[in-house]
């Protein structure tokens, strides 16, 4: 077999690497395995309906608009089958047996391996009040996804309640402002952002999007989604208050997709653990991108699960390498990127643990960094429209930076590379 395949098999098929999961991770693998030489088969399987793309425009451009799905492609459709890469799409794996390599698939099918990459991210994590099964609530993680949302504001949605105030739901908001919809964001905690950056620029996106004309609620959890005729028409707070609306977007975290594999035995409570060069405990199984917990660099040695293109590609081309016999540990600086209204932030690092932040720049002139500094040394840059501080700044933790006096790093006129 080769090229896009979407028809389930009539019997059990095989391929020299198997990878589950047409995402980031799984499209890099496949590129990465061709370039380093690899002639076997290969072929990628995903519950997607169609060839890879990317996921994080998902929640920006291509919601708003701006981008054509042909613009979000990792690889135009005929790439896969030049490559001899078969794409069996539309399936997901329900079972794996480990001593047999093989897996299951959602049609039936069984695949055999030889090697086997999961790639398989995450699910949404899902609403769990009364009424979270009603027409109009939204989850942005596939194309499918994005593609219901457009429909309903095509239809006329014009009230939105975005649920969870982290990257994906801010972008969410962003986009829907733009389109001119009345949005409302709620947040269980006391600060959106909370659990990835630090309470300056939590403080400054807020009042970015209040400004913007997004109505932003703290401290609020949701009791129950009201709907009539099976389609959302509110959402009841923990404070009894509802919210009318047409639209509910819930971006409340994600589920790592590895139910196969720990069947199977493979080790992991917070996603499947991998080693070094991003091994399961599974016999021939690796595991990359989001469903990944390896023990990070960046992080202290902390096993810990990354949520980011960056991790899918690097652990793609770690993969890659130790098929091919050139392996060499996984060790990339963790990088993330989030695009709202004219802002873009960009990260360099983790800030896990941070003891200090210090601010270069002004918030109000819309170009500042925030330094995360553990025990005086710099461990993670948040910059807002600050190219060249985050340029400068992954180059520097990547260097391995040693103690910096916050008072020069305060002062935006001084280059980071002249710290260095």
């Amino acid at each position: 077999m080769s090229g896009h395949e979407t028809d389930p098999s009539t019997g059990p098929a095989s391929a020299d690497i198997v990878i589950v999961g047409t995402g980031h991770g799984g499209a890099q693998a496949a590129i990465a395995l061709r370039q380093r030489g690899h002639e076997g088969t290969i072929m990628m399987v995903g519950r997607d309906t169609v060839p890879p793309y990317e996921r994080p425009p998902l929640s920006k451009e291509y919601l708003a608009g701006d981008k054509s799905f042909e613009r979000i492609m990792i690889r135009p459709e005929k790439f896969w089958a030049d490559k001899n890469i078969t794409l069996r799409l539309g399936s997901g794996v329900s079972a794996m047996d480990a001593a047999a390599h093989n897996i299951t698939l959602s049609d039936g099918a069984v695949i055999g391996y030889r090697k086997l990459i999961w790639a398989g991210g995450a699910d949404p994590r899902r609403l769990g009040v009364p009424g979270a099964n009603l027409k109009g609530i939204h989850y942005v993680r596939d194309k499918r996804d994005a593609d219901a949302m457009m429909t309903a504001l095509e239809a006329g949605a014009r009230r939105a309640v975005v649920i969870g105030g982290g990257y994906i739901g801010l972008e969410a908001a962003a986009v829907l402002r733009k389109l001119g919809c009345a949005v409302t964001v709620l947040e269980m905690q006391d600060r959106v952002l909370a659990r990835v950056a630090g309470e300056e620029m939590s403080r400054f996106y807020e009042a970015e999007h209040r400004r913007q004309g997004v109505e932003i609620l703290l401290s609020q959890g949701v009791t129950e989604i009201l709907g009539d005729d099976g389609a959302v028409t509110g959402v009841k707070l923990d404070n009894d208050t509802v919210l009318e609306c047409d639209m509910v977007i819930a971006g409340i975290g994600i589920v790592p997709a590895v139910a196969p594999l720990i069947a199977a035995g493979a080790a992991g409570s917070n996603g499947v653990d991998v080693d070094v060069f991003c091994r399961t405990t599974l016999d021939d199984v690796y595991a990359i991108g989001d469903c990944a917990a390896h023990a990070n660099d960046f992080a202290g040695s902390a096993v810990i699960r990354l949520e980011s293109v960056q991790n899918a590609n690097d652990m793609a081309n770690t993969v890659a390498r130790a098929i091919m016999g050139d392996k060499e540990p996984y060790h990339a600086l963790p990088w993330f990127w989030s695009n709202q209204y004219d802002l873009k932030l960009q990260t360099a690092g983790l800030n896990i643990g941070y003891d200090d932040a210090v601010l270069r720049g002004d918030p109000a002139a819309r170009k500042f960094t925030v330094v995360y500094m553990k025990e005086g040394r710099p461990i993670a840059f948040d910059c807002v429209n600050m190219m060249k501080d985050y340029v400068q700044g992954r180059k520097m933790l990547e260097n391995g930076a040693g103690k910096i006096d916050p008072a020069l790093l305060a002062d935006a006129e001084v280059p980071l590379k002249e710290l260095l």
